[in-house]
């Protein structure tokens, strides 16, 4: 274990020992995201570096606090990228945080979510202890695929401290096409190309436009375009226009209301509920503007046999994620006990009983 861990086992260790609460933090862009921000920050940008990159091999692993960008640049000179299309929200994003946060972009419809592209991690133990997934197999713990278990558990399980993720090779090619259609059409529509081998890496329909990116081979990116047909987009326009939806810097995003991740089956019809609605991977997740009240939310995505995330704003009370049930919450339960006893970890970052 070399110094920097070493303190940080230390560390780790004596807030075990007092119970003290600590804050796992990177660059901070994510820190709207889920419940309560609680204990005595923890900064992990200190651990940085990329530590090993075969481009050849399609894998790259890094430390928790190296930078997106700097993951992004070094892949790009080889012609490579992170498939899954990560946010950034804002400079200075981490690798430790963008697992930790488990999000993925407009690229996900095609590619997969981050959690399929995580190969191994290493992570720190509320014990102090350094553990490599898969290699220890931890009691109690067996069967879990635990890489993957990291992504999306903010934190809550341990500390990031190195990933193992795939690459993949740039598009060959890729064009944006528009075309102008209502919620419901849209809807079907996507679902009738996303039954067909179209190269479609990403869709955004909102406000009676809909927005597609064709990847992959120029003959094949040729061919659907020539199927799907609308208006086909300014190269510049279109890399900005997928850099809005994934950054949540388009002007959908610039409202004061509420919004609400929506996770439904891509065929589900318009939920019609209040507010401005933006529809992304294929009809699959709706992002909603809404002041509508959290049980009518949440009764919709269920009813639809989804669920809703309240995902910027709001009231929290009325809980971030989606509740779990009695089954549910004892294995979120046993998992934090099992990784984290004393639960240190971004304590009620998840849900408030974590």
């Amino acid at each position: 274990m070399d110094s920097e861990l070493e303190k940080l086992s230390e560390a780790v260790r004596e807030a075990g020992r007092s119970k003290r609460a600590l804050r796992l933090r990177g660059g901070g862009t994510k820190d709207f995201y889920g419940q309560a921000l609680e204990g005595e920050v923890h900064d992990t940008r200190g651990y940085n570096g990329i530590v090993a990159y075969e481009p050849s091999e399609l894998v790259i692993t890094a430390r928790c606090g190296t930078t997106l960008a700097d993951i992004e640049t070094a892949m790009s000179g080889h012609g490579q990228l992170l498939a899954f299309e990560p946010p950034h929200f804002g400079d200075g994003a981490t690798l430790g945080g963008t697992v930790a946060a488990g999000l993925s972009g407009p690229r996900r419809q095609a590619a997969g979510a981050l959690r399929d592209f995580v190969l191994g991690v290493k992570v720190m133990d509320g014990r102090g202890e350094v553990l490599a997934f898969g290699g220890q197999v931890m009691k109690n713990v067996a069967g879990y695929d635990v890489s993957r278990l990291m992504a999306g558990s903010l934190g809550t399980l341990g500390i990031i401290l190195e990933v193992s993720l795939k690459a993949l090779p740039r598009p060959a090619a890729e064009a944006t096409l528009r075309l102008e259609l209502p919620e419901d059409k849209a809807i079907e529509q996507l679902n009738r190309w996303g039954g067909k081998p179209m190269p479609i890496s990403a869709s955004a329909w909102t406000g009676g436009e809909l927005g597609v990116r064709l990847s992959g081979a120029a003959a094949a990116v040729a061919a659907a375009q020539k199927k799907i047909g609308g208006e086909l987009v300014d190269r510049e326009q279109g890399e900005r226009f997928w850099a809005g939806i994934r950054e949540q810097t388009d002007p959908f995003f610039r409202n004061d209301a509420p919004l609400w991740r929506i996770s439904v089956p891509s065929a589900t019809a318009p939920l019609k509920l209040p507010g401005e609605p933006l529809i992304e991977w294929g009809g699959a997740l709706r992002w909603l503007c809404t002041r509508a009240d959290a049980r009518t939310v949440r009764d919709a995505a269920k009813r639809a046999r989804g669920h809703a995330t309240l995902f910027r704003g709001g009231d929290k009370a009325v809980g971030v994620f989606q509740p779990l049930g009695p089954a549910l919450m004892k294995i979120h339960r046993e998992l934090k006990r099992e990784f984290d006893p004393q639960g240190i970890f971004n304590r009620g970052r998840m849900y408030p009983e974590l």
